[in-house]
Protein backbone atom coordinates (compact mmCIF):
# COMPACT_ATOMS: atom_id res chain seq x y z
CA UNK A 1 0.00 0.00 0.00
CA UNK A 2 1.50 3.37 -0.86
CA UNK A 3 2.06 6.29 1.99
CA UNK A 4 0.15 9.41 2.74
CA UNK A 5 2.02 11.26 0.81
CA UNK A 6 1.85 9.72 -2.45
CA UNK A 7 -1.24 11.09 -4.57
CA UNK A 8 -1.65 9.25 -7.76
CA UNK A 9 -3.02 11.10 -10.37
CA UNK A 10 -2.90 8.63 -13.18
CA UNK A 11 -1.39 5.42 -13.52
CA UNK A 12 1.82 6.28 -14.80
CA UNK A 13 2.76 7.57 -11.67
CA UNK A 14 2.15 4.18 -9.96
CA UNK A 15 5.22 2.96 -11.43
CA UNK A 16 7.31 5.74 -10.43
CA UNK A 17 6.80 5.15 -6.44
CA UNK A 18 6.70 2.29 -4.15
CA UNK A 19 4.61 0.92 -1.14
CA UNK A 20 5.99 0.60 2.26
CA UNK A 21 8.03 4.28 1.85
CA UNK A 22 8.05 7.30 3.13
CA UNK A 23 9.15 10.75 2.99
CA UNK A 24 11.95 11.49 6.01
CA UNK A 25 13.25 14.82 7.66
CA UNK A 26 17.07 14.66 7.39
CA UNK A 27 17.63 18.10 8.70
CA UNK A 28 15.72 21.77 9.55
CA UNK A 29 16.80 24.87 11.10
CA UNK A 30 16.97 26.46 7.67
CA UNK A 31 15.55 29.65 6.76
CA UNK A 32 15.20 29.02 2.65
CA UNK A 33 16.12 26.07 1.80
CA UNK A 34 17.63 25.71 -1.98
CA UNK A 35 20.18 24.09 -4.85
CA UNK A 36 20.72 20.69 -3.62
CA UNK A 37 23.92 18.90 -5.20
CA UNK A 38 24.42 15.22 -4.52
CA UNK A 39 28.38 14.52 -5.12
CA UNK A 40 28.55 9.97 -5.10
CA UNK A 41 32.26 10.09 -4.62
CA UNK A 42 31.89 11.91 -1.24
CA UNK A 43 28.48 10.25 -0.45
CA UNK A 44 27.11 13.80 0.61
CA UNK A 45 24.76 16.12 -0.28
CA UNK A 46 25.31 20.19 -0.52
CA UNK A 47 22.78 22.98 -0.13
CA UNK A 48 21.98 26.41 0.14
CA UNK A 49 20.23 28.13 2.81
CA UNK A 50 20.08 31.35 1.08
CA UNK A 51 19.23 34.22 4.09
CA UNK A 52 21.75 32.48 5.90
CA UNK A 53 24.16 33.10 3.91
CA UNK A 54 25.62 29.44 4.68
CA UNK A 55 25.87 26.24 2.55
CA UNK A 56 24.96 22.96 4.58
CA UNK A 57 26.42 19.14 3.87
CA UNK A 58 24.56 16.33 4.94
CA UNK A 59 26.96 12.96 4.73
CA UNK A 60 25.10 9.74 3.54
CA UNK A 61 27.04 7.62 5.46
CA UNK A 62 26.27 8.96 9.22
CA UNK A 63 23.42 10.94 8.32
CA UNK A 64 25.29 13.93 10.26
CA UNK A 65 24.81 17.80 9.02
CA UNK A 66 27.74 20.52 8.92
CA UNK A 67 28.21 24.31 7.36
CA UNK A 68 30.51 23.49 4.14
CA UNK A 69 30.57 26.98 3.90
CA UNK A 70 29.86 30.82 5.55
CA UNK A 71 29.68 33.37 4.68
CA UNK A 72 28.62 31.72 1.25
CA UNK A 73 27.69 34.62 -1.06
CA UNK A 74 24.27 33.92 -0.49
CA UNK A 75 24.06 30.87 -2.45
CA UNK A 76 21.44 29.47 -4.64
CA UNK A 77 21.38 26.63 -7.04
CA UNK A 78 24.10 24.02 -7.64
CA UNK A 79 25.15 20.92 -9.51
CA UNK A 80 28.21 18.85 -10.21
CA UNK A 81 30.13 19.54 -13.42
CA UNK A 82 31.68 16.92 -15.72
CA UNK A 83 34.83 16.66 -13.61
CA UNK A 84 32.85 15.84 -10.11
CA UNK A 85 33.55 19.85 -9.12
CA UNK A 86 30.94 22.22 -7.00
CA UNK A 87 29.63 24.84 -9.51
CA UNK A 88 27.26 27.11 -7.54
CA UNK A 89 25.23 30.14 -8.68
CA UNK A 90 25.75 33.30 -6.02
CA UNK A 91 23.34 36.06 -5.40
CA UNK A 92 25.33 37.99 -3.16
CA UNK A 93 28.41 37.06 -5.79
CA UNK A 94 26.12 38.03 -8.70
CA UNK A 95 27.94 35.19 -10.55
CA UNK A 96 28.43 31.57 -11.41
CA UNK A 97 31.41 30.34 -9.17
CA UNK A 98 32.97 26.83 -9.07
CA UNK A 99 34.92 25.21 -6.09
CA UNK A 100 38.40 23.64 -7.17
CA UNK A 101 39.30 20.70 -5.86
CA UNK A 102 42.15 22.48 -3.24
CA UNK A 103 38.67 24.09 -1.89
CA UNK A 104 39.66 27.75 -3.72
CA UNK A 105 36.54 29.23 -5.51
CA UNK A 106 36.85 30.44 -9.11
CA UNK A 107 34.72 32.65 -10.27
CA UNK A 108 33.36 31.84 -14.11
CA UNK A 109 30.89 34.64 -15.12
CA UNK A 110 30.00 37.76 -13.13
CA UNK A 111 29.44 40.28 -16.41
CA UNK A 112 27.54 40.21 -19.83
CA UNK A 113 28.78 42.79 -22.65
CA UNK A 114 30.34 44.40 -19.74
CA UNK A 115 27.45 44.81 -17.32
CA UNK A 116 26.70 42.83 -14.00
CA UNK A 117 24.57 39.84 -13.91
CA UNK A 118 21.61 40.06 -11.98
CA UNK A 119 21.74 37.02 -9.34
CA UNK A 120 22.13 33.57 -11.11
CA UNK A 121 19.75 31.65 -9.79
CA UNK A 122 19.97 27.85 -10.71
CA UNK A 123 22.68 25.96 -13.26
CA UNK A 124 22.90 22.75 -15.05
CA UNK A 125 25.54 20.89 -17.04
CA UNK A 126 25.57 19.52 -20.50
CA UNK A 127 27.33 16.61 -21.92
CA UNK A 128 29.87 18.67 -23.54
CA UNK A 129 30.98 20.31 -20.47
CA UNK A 130 28.98 23.55 -21.39
CA UNK A 131 26.97 25.13 -18.05
CA UNK A 132 23.50 27.14 -18.66
CA UNK A 133 22.41 29.30 -16.11
CA UNK A 134 19.36 31.52 -15.49
CA UNK A 135 19.71 35.37 -14.10
CA UNK A 136 16.42 36.48 -12.34
CA UNK A 137 16.18 39.79 -10.24
CA UNK A 138 15.38 37.72 -7.02
CA UNK A 139 19.19 38.14 -5.33
CA UNK A 140 19.31 42.14 -5.83
CA UNK A 141 15.24 42.59 -5.16
CA UNK A 142 15.70 43.49 -1.44
CA UNK A 143 18.67 42.66 1.06
CA UNK A 144 17.02 39.35 2.41
CA UNK A 145 18.39 36.68 -0.48
CA UNK A 146 21.46 38.81 -1.57
CA UNK A 147 22.24 42.77 -1.96
CA UNK A 148 19.18 45.17 -3.01
CA UNK A 149 20.61 46.94 -6.14
CA UNK A 150 19.87 47.98 -9.33
CA UNK A 151 19.40 46.06 -12.70
CA UNK A 152 22.05 46.59 -14.61
CA UNK A 153 21.58 44.35 -18.04
CA UNK A 154 18.04 45.15 -17.83
CA UNK A 155 16.15 42.01 -18.41
CA UNK A 156 16.00 38.87 -16.93
CA UNK A 157 17.65 36.13 -18.89
CA UNK A 158 19.31 32.54 -19.56
CA UNK A 159 22.82 32.08 -20.61
CA UNK A 160 25.02 29.26 -21.87
CA UNK A 161 28.60 29.22 -20.47
CA UNK A 162 32.03 27.62 -21.60
CA UNK A 163 33.65 27.34 -18.40
CA UNK A 164 37.24 27.30 -19.95
CA UNK A 165 37.51 29.41 -21.87
CA UNK A 166 34.74 32.19 -20.20
CA UNK A 167 32.41 32.73 -23.43
CA UNK A 168 28.85 33.84 -22.22
CA UNK A 169 25.97 33.46 -25.14
CA UNK A 170 22.79 34.55 -23.85
CA UNK A 171 20.49 31.72 -25.40
CA UNK A 172 16.90 33.03 -23.90
CA UNK A 173 15.40 36.56 -23.62
CA UNK A 174 11.67 36.41 -23.07
CA UNK A 175 11.20 35.47 -19.63
CA UNK A 176 9.29 37.51 -16.76
CA UNK A 177 11.43 35.65 -14.08
CA UNK A 178 13.71 32.52 -15.26
CA UNK A 179 14.44 30.13 -12.41
CA UNK A 180 14.57 26.57 -12.70
CA UNK A 181 16.16 24.47 -15.92
CA UNK A 182 17.17 20.88 -17.00
CA UNK A 183 17.69 19.13 -20.23
CA UNK A 184 15.87 16.22 -21.26
CA UNK A 185 17.79 12.71 -21.10
CA UNK A 186 18.72 12.85 -24.84
CA UNK A 187 19.24 16.83 -24.75
CA UNK A 188 17.21 17.61 -27.40
CA UNK A 189 15.27 19.51 -24.87
CA UNK A 190 15.88 22.36 -22.39
CA UNK A 191 13.03 22.96 -19.99
CA UNK A 192 13.13 26.65 -17.98
CA UNK A 193 10.24 27.43 -15.63
CA UNK A 194 9.03 30.99 -15.15
CA UNK A 195 8.47 32.55 -11.67
CA UNK A 196 7.32 35.62 -12.99
CA UNK A 197 4.00 35.59 -10.78
CA UNK A 198 6.13 36.63 -7.93
CA UNK A 199 6.46 39.90 -9.19
CA UNK A 200 3.24 40.02 -10.88
CA UNK A 201 -0.38 38.91 -10.11
CA UNK A 202 -0.76 38.11 -13.32
CA UNK A 203 2.87 36.96 -13.70
CA UNK A 204 4.29 33.16 -15.17
CA UNK A 205 3.88 30.11 -13.37
CA UNK A 206 4.71 27.46 -15.72
CA UNK A 207 7.50 25.66 -17.20
CA UNK A 208 8.79 26.41 -20.91
CA UNK A 209 10.21 23.79 -23.32
CA UNK A 210 12.96 24.76 -25.75
CA UNK A 211 14.35 22.59 -28.36
CA UNK A 212 18.00 22.58 -28.75
CA UNK A 213 19.05 23.02 -31.89
CA UNK A 214 21.69 21.48 -34.15
CA UNK A 215 24.16 23.63 -33.53
CA UNK A 216 23.92 22.61 -29.63
CA UNK A 217 24.17 26.30 -28.67
CA UNK A 218 21.41 27.85 -29.12
CA UNK A 219 17.97 27.04 -28.88
CA UNK A 220 13.96 27.10 -30.22
CA UNK A 221 10.42 27.05 -29.75
CA UNK A 222 9.58 27.76 -26.24
CA UNK A 223 6.14 26.94 -25.72
CA UNK A 224 4.27 26.53 -22.16
CA UNK A 225 4.98 22.66 -21.22
CA UNK A 226 2.69 22.70 -17.89
CA UNK A 227 1.32 25.36 -15.83
CA UNK A 228 1.73 25.29 -12.00
CA UNK A 229 -1.80 24.48 -9.78
CA UNK A 230 -0.61 25.23 -6.83
CA UNK A 231 1.61 27.80 -5.99
CA UNK A 232 5.00 28.25 -8.60
CA UNK A 233 7.61 25.58 -10.27
CA UNK A 234 10.96 26.61 -8.91
CA UNK A 235 13.84 23.94 -9.26
CA UNK A 236 12.94 20.82 -11.07
CA UNK A 237 15.11 17.52 -12.19
CA UNK A 238 14.65 15.38 -15.24
CA UNK A 239 14.71 10.90 -14.69
CA UNK A 240 15.84 8.77 -17.17
CA UNK A 241 12.24 7.99 -18.71
CA UNK A 242 11.61 12.01 -19.20
CA UNK A 243 9.51 12.53 -16.73
CA UNK A 244 9.81 15.83 -14.76
CA UNK A 245 10.24 16.07 -10.96
CA UNK A 246 9.33 19.35 -10.00
CA UNK A 247 8.79 21.85 -6.74
CA UNK A 248 5.55 23.27 -5.68
CA UNK A 249 3.87 24.96 -2.80
CA UNK A 250 2.33 21.80 -1.62
CA UNK A 251 5.69 18.90 -2.73
CA UNK A 252 6.79 18.02 -5.55
CA UNK A 253 5.05 17.36 -8.83
CA UNK A 254 5.52 14.49 -11.21
CA UNK A 255 5.25 15.77 -14.85
CA UNK A 256 5.49 12.79 -17.96
CA UNK A 257 7.12 13.98 -20.98
CA UNK A 258 3.78 14.80 -22.62
CA UNK A 259 3.07 17.70 -20.00
CA UNK A 260 0.65 15.88 -17.49
CA UNK A 261 0.74 16.07 -14.00
CA UNK A 262 0.51 13.07 -12.69
CA UNK A 263 1.38 12.88 -9.47
CA UNK A 264 2.33 14.43 -6.34
CA UNK A 265 4.91 13.94 -3.45
CA UNK A 266 3.11 15.55 -0.40
CA UNK A 267 5.79 17.87 1.78
CA UNK A 268 4.64 19.64 4.92
CA UNK A 269 6.77 22.98 3.72
CA UNK A 270 6.91 24.90 0.41
CA UNK A 271 9.31 23.02 -1.66
CA UNK A 272 11.94 25.42 -3.98
CA UNK A 273 14.24 22.66 -5.43
CA UNK A 274 15.22 19.30 -5.06
CA UNK A 275 17.79 16.31 -7.06
CA UNK A 276 18.57 12.70 -7.31
CA UNK A 277 21.14 11.08 -5.06
CA UNK A 278 21.97 7.80 -3.85
CA UNK A 279 24.08 5.44 -5.00
CA UNK A 280 21.74 4.60 -7.56
CA UNK A 281 20.44 7.89 -7.98
CA UNK A 282 16.78 6.66 -7.27
CA UNK A 283 16.60 8.88 -3.94
CA UNK A 284 15.04 12.18 -4.04
CA UNK A 285 16.57 15.00 -2.03
CA UNK A 286 14.08 18.15 -1.48
CA UNK A 287 14.83 21.23 -0.15
CA UNK A 288 11.53 22.26 1.73
CA UNK A 289 11.33 26.06 3.14
CA UNK A 290 13.38 25.42 6.45
CA UNK A 291 14.32 21.86 5.84
CA UNK A 292 15.62 18.98 3.89
CA UNK A 293 13.91 15.58 3.33
CA UNK A 294 14.45 12.56 1.07
CA UNK A 295 12.08 9.69 -0.06
CA UNK A 296 13.09 6.73 -2.38
CA UNK A 297 11.43 6.58 -5.72
CA UNK A 298 11.34 3.59 -8.91
CA UNK A 299 13.13 6.63 -10.90
CA UNK A 300 16.67 7.08 -11.48
CA UNK A 301 18.00 10.93 -12.09
CA UNK A 302 19.60 11.33 -15.77
CA UNK A 303 22.77 12.33 -16.20
CA UNK A 304 24.59 14.44 -18.73
CA UNK A 305 24.88 11.66 -21.95
CA UNK A 306 28.37 10.37 -22.14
Amino acid sequence: MLDACFNVLDERFRKLVMPNVHVEKLFTGCRWSEGPAYFPAGRYLVWSDIPNDRMMRWDETDGSVSVFRSPAFNSNGNTRDLHGRLVTCEHGGRCVSRTEFDGSRRVLASHFQNKRLNSPNDVVVKSDGSLWFTDPSYGIDTDYEGDAAEHEIGGCNVYRLEPESGELTLVANDFQQPNGLAFSPDESLLYIADTGATHSSDGAHHIRRFSVNEDGVSLSGGEVFAECTAGLFDGFRVDTGGNLWSSAADGVHCISPDGTLIGKISIPEVVANLCFGGRKRNRLFICGTTSLYSVYVNASGALPRA
